[in-house]
């Protein structure tokens, strides 16, 4: 059965309403009511309505419904989901209040469950399409996917991340979905990292997303109360606080209820003891009538209670047990933990759904709110607490059976049972299921659980099948992949030194773990550590632990440019590999090694290893993306842009399929849009990027990204922006420098353009003076550009008057420093692109003062700019600067010339930097604008310009639509549409909304 056919053929009318809180009830002591009506909230209702319009048109939308406990976020949810039109699929998903043991993806499974209920458990894997087997592993009623606690499916967290927005998107394609998880302040740390992704990454379906949520629940440490800021910056994403009612509001609330105005004196009572909280206003309404002012509940307790206590004993201890279980517990769950018959359940339940304690959802009963089931459980006695979450445990063992899937809920039972010797086996259990889910923040809390409870259980080596050593290691390396670093770096420590080191394995593997941790948070110490795991295995057989040391090493060395001591490394590495027969290990061997002797200036040699490294990878996925990420980035220096493009897109695809489109792939990705930039597509590079970033990858693969943005926006001609961007980036990007010679020259580069650019010569100095550092070792591709740089930054200083230093601080003169620049430009002499820029070299230090005012040389630069090799960048520049030449050689006629022809060409680029130091060199020598704003003269030339954004809102602006009609038309603030209008403006020379629609028909002609 397809998807299709089950969406398009719904039996529409046959969808059951969303239960109605409470019921009818009259007893002796209560009135079991509430308000007939939702009161004080039209607004509210109006905003999420206002939210499905816009998500049904096509426009992914989310909203954060917020506020105190029995504010009546549940209340509102529930009317607007109500008064939803049947072609929609509603998807409910409830957090789980267990504290740190909620159980992983518990909301989230919910909404698949019920989505699985809606088109079927086939259509259901259908959708999630080439990821279908990560979403099987958290489904097994799938029945594609590994079980759980088999090993995981390669790509982890981020590949089920993509099969559920795959689900949503194709579901969505067909029939309006929305999607409402309640409680987000228990929520699970991986349903929060999933819904996360939801939000940023859905931006064209029809889909909306509810989340409600406690406001007075966001204490210090929180996720979510870390979340909500990036939330709030989101434009697909609205946010509603509900407020408290007011003294109008409570009546109206009051007689609704009592089918008549109340008594003002009571009335009075009921607003300032519930201070306007909707829920506590029908408690206690609820009292009226039956009791004095007197005898009203005097605290919040009393309140919470008022019902429970006038049910019969049965009742209240059935309520007592749920309670232990959660906010809702399955029925068939209950009748396993209860002593009483089947029937009893029923009466009991059927009491206090009808006292309005309890309501019914689907096959569970679920407490009418979670602050009566807070209070309720309250009342455990301490024999109630063991016997009750020792029942749980016990009938959830017993429905989970082999696979473990409430493993999770066991252990929190067990706990709350005391049972340390069961909670330490649970945890476990819990520990391995969490790895084999990617839930890696649920593993590392259970992980740690288990540490902590090992020396009270005598024979936890035997039960969890592992030493205390190999289990600090396995869970340090869960808190690495939940984002916990400097926790796992702790934990491996403390493995480290209860570990023998004549276990030579095991030490060496901790050493190369924490190696590992290190680098991913920027820290150094990673290269001792893998040298000292060497040490360690000396001796020992060949092994592809071994292997793995030495490659890792090699490329730790390699990054930081020292070529020759890494291809040494990777000799190693590939002896090793190929004595274990290990392809994959191989492969990485002849990468590492091929590309240090390429970036070393061995080129030939460098590109028959990683040949020879793209062969042995051979059905190795992992070999594979570290094949692509460094041919891309090699074919790319050597200024073969193209082939840059198609190999690393080639790679790119593959790590999306695999699920590692965070990390290989955004490195990746990084290597499509760098040459592409180089090739003059700022248009598709530029949404290329974005789309990038908001993948959020961690510092060590965003790196690239972040300083490809700043330097992109600078060229752009938004120098505010840039700065703005490398002010929040650049601790990160500093950090990463630290590991990575090509971080740290790239960071250099674009901070020391940003200081230049505010005329702070000196600053900009000390950005660059790195490439003259004794400490620094060549690497050609990426030092000339930085030579570049520094030559102008020299003439720049001759201009000025500003004196200059060496790396260290040391006063040189510019003439001493230039040397320096020239000898650096040498070095690098064997590189395809260094001609074109010994020519912007000569040409920045020539002229009579050489401070770059030799037209001669200007045009030497612009010619060897040309030569299919240098990025497109040069060739406007070194224009601009020509024209500059000219006009201060007195030549007005050839500074007209080469301007235009500047402008033109940057035009063509993007290179809203260059059009404006043309149009304020036209300006400082009087030339006539003229026709110079006619840039970009067709189609062709605007879509390279533009991205398909800033298209469609130049399209718009040609039809004559304010920026506030843009906004409506496409769903953004209207704050957005200006910024696109100003891009728009800057990128192709309009000085007007007229003149940009002008060019817009110009181009379609």
């Amino acid at each position: 059965m397809t998807l299709v056919a089950d969406l398009r053929h719904p039996a529409l009318d046959s969808r059951p309403a969303v239960p109605a809180v409470g019921g009818p009830w009259d007893h002796e002591y209560m009135r079991a009511t509430v308000s007939p009506s939702l009161v004080g909230r039209d607004a509210d209702l109006d905003a999420l309505r206002d939210a499905y319009a816009e998500s049904i048109a096509g426009s992914t939308r989310a909203v954060l419904v917020g506020g105190e406990a029995g504010i009546g976020k549940t209340r509102l949810v529930g009317e607007f989901l109500n008064s939803l039109p049947a072609e929609a699929i509603i998807l409910r998903g409830q957090s789980v209040d267990f504290d740190r043991d909620a159980p992983p993806y518990a909301p989230i499974l919910s909404a698949l469950r019920s989505l699985a209920q809606e088109v079927g458990e086939e259509a259901l894997f259908d959708a999630s399409g080439p990821a279908g087997d990560a979403l099987a592993m958290l489904l097994p009623e799938l029945g594609a996917g590994t079980a759980v606690g088999d090993a995981p499916v390669r790509g982890g967290a981020d590949r089920l991340y993509d099969a559920v927005a795959e689900v949503l998107e194709n579901v969505a394609a067909i029939r309006p979905v929305v999607l409402v998880i309640e409680d987000l302040h228990w929520v699970d740390p991986q349903s929060l990292g999933l819904l996360r992704f939801l939000i940023r990454v859905i931006e064209d379906a029809r889909l909306l997303i509810v989340l409600t949520f406690r406001s007075d629940e966001l204490g210090r440490g929180s996720a979510l109360r870390a979340l909500l800021p990036e939330l709030d910056r989101n434009r697909r994403v609205a946010r509603i606080e509900l407020a408290r009612l007011d003294r109008r509001q409570v009546r109206e609330m009051a007689t609704a209820i009592l089918d008549s105005a109340p008594d003002e004196d009571e009335l009075v009572q009921v607003y300032e003891r519930t201070d306007g909280v909707p829920f506590f206003v029908e408690e206690l309404v609820c009292c009226s009538g039956v009791r004095s002012m007197d005898a009203f509940p005097d605290t919040l307790r009393d309140i919470l209670l008022a019902r429970y206590e006038q049910l019969a004993e049965p009742t209240q201890r059935m309520l007592r047990l749920i309670a232990a279980g959660g906010v809702r517990v399955e029925h068939e769950l209950l009748v396993a933990v209860c002593d009483e018959s089947p029937e009893a359940i029923d009466i009991a339940a059927s009491e206090a759904i009808t006292a309005s304690v309890l309501v019914v959802d689907g096959t569970a009963y679920a407490f009418r709110h979670a602050l009566v089931r807070e209070a309720i459980h309250d009342q455990l006695l301490p024999g109630e607490r063991v016997r009750f979450h020792t029942r749980y445990a016990q009938a959830l063992e017993a429905q989970s059976g082999a696979n473990g899937a409430d493993a999770t809920a066991i252990s929190y039972h067990w706990m709350a049972a005391h049972n340390v010797r069961e909670a330490f086996i649970a945890s476990i259990a819990a520990f391995q299921q969490g790895r084999s889910s990617f839930a890696f923040a649920t593993a590392a809390t259970m992980g740690e659980r288990a540490i902590e409870l090992w020396d009270q259980v005598p024979d936890a080596s035997e039960l969890a099948a592992r030493t205390k050593v190999e289990l600090l290691g396995e869970t340090s390396y869960v808190l690495r992949n939940a984002g916990e670093s400097e926790r796992a770096i702790a934990l491996i420590d403390e493995a480290i030194a209860l570990c023998d080191p004549s276990d030579a394995a095991a030490y060496a593997l901790l050493l190369r773990n924490k190696a590992s941790y290190l680098a991913n948070i920027g820290q150094i110490g990673s290269i001792e550590l893998l040298r000292e795991a060497l040490v360690v295995l000396d001796g020992q057989p060949r092994s592809v632990l071994r292997a793995n040391v030495l490659g890792e090493l090699a490329a730790r060395l390699m990054l930081i440019a020292r070529f020759d001591e890494a291809i040494e490394m990777a000799d190693g590495a590939f002896a090793e590999a190929t004595a274990v027969e290990n392809r994959a290990r191989m492969s990485v061997a002849s990468n590492i090694r091929g590309f240090s002797r390429l970036a070393g200036g061995d080129i030939d040699a460098g590109l028959a290893d990683l040949a020879l490294a793209r062969e042995f990878a051979v059905g190795n996925d992992s070999a594979r993306l570290r094949y692509w990420v460094n041919q891309s980035d090699a074919l790319n220096l050597l200024g073969r842009y193209e082939e840059a493009v198609r190999t690393a897109e080639e790679g790119a695809e593959r790590a999306r399929q695999r699920g590692v489109e965070r990390t290989s792939g955004a490195v990746l990705l990084s290597n499509v849009i760098s040459p592409l930039y180089a090739l003059g597509q700022a248009g598709r590079a530029d949404e290329m990027l974005d789309r990038a970033l908001e993948l959020d990858a961690p510092i060590g693969f965003s790196a690239p990204l972040r300083r490809l943005k700043v330097q992109a926006v600078l060229w752009s001609g938004d120098r505010p922006l840039a700065e703005r961007l490398l002010r929040g980036w650049r601790g990160s990007l500093r950090q990463q420098s630290r590991l990575d010679t090509q971080a740290l020259l790239g960071l250099a580069l674009v901070s020391g353009e940003l200081a230049l650019a505010r005329g702070e010569t000196r600053e900009s100095w000390q950005e660059v003076s790195v490439l003259i550092d004794p400490e620094h070792r060549a690497f050609p591709a990426y030092d000339l550009p930085l030579v570049a740089f520094a030559a102008r930054v020299l003439g720049a200083a001759r201009v000025t008057g500003v004196a200059l230093s060496a790396a260290n601080g040391d006063p040189r003169s510019i003439d001493e420093l230039e040397r320096d620049v020239r000898a650096a430009l040498d070095a690098a002499s064997m590189w395809p692109t260094a001609p074109a820029y010994a020519a912007i070299v000569d040409a920045e230090l020539g002229g009579p003062r050489a401070t770059g005012t030799d037209p001669a040389l200007w045009r030497r630069a612009v010619d060897a700019a040309g030569d299919g090799v240098a990025p497109a960048q040069l060739a406007p520049y070194a224009g601009f600067r020509l024209a500059e030449a000219l006009a201060n050689a007195g030549d007005r006629a050839g500074a007209r010339t080469a301007a235009q022809t500047a402008r033109e060409a940057a035009h063509a680029i993007g290179m809203g930097l260059i059009v404006d130091s043309v149009t304020e060199l036209e300006r400082r020598v009087g030339a006539v604008g003229g026709d110079h704003r006619d840039a970009p003269g067709d189609a062709a030339s605007l879509e390279a310009l533009l991205t398909e954004r800033e298209r469609q809102v130049l399209d718009l602006v040609a039809r004559g639509l304010s920026n506030g009609q843009i906004a409506q038309q496409l769903f953004i603030s209207t704050k957005t549409a200006s910024v696109h209008v100003s891009n728009i403006l800057r990128k192709t020379g309009a000085t007007t909304r007229t003149e940009a629609a002008y060019l817009s028909a110009n181009a379609s002609r």
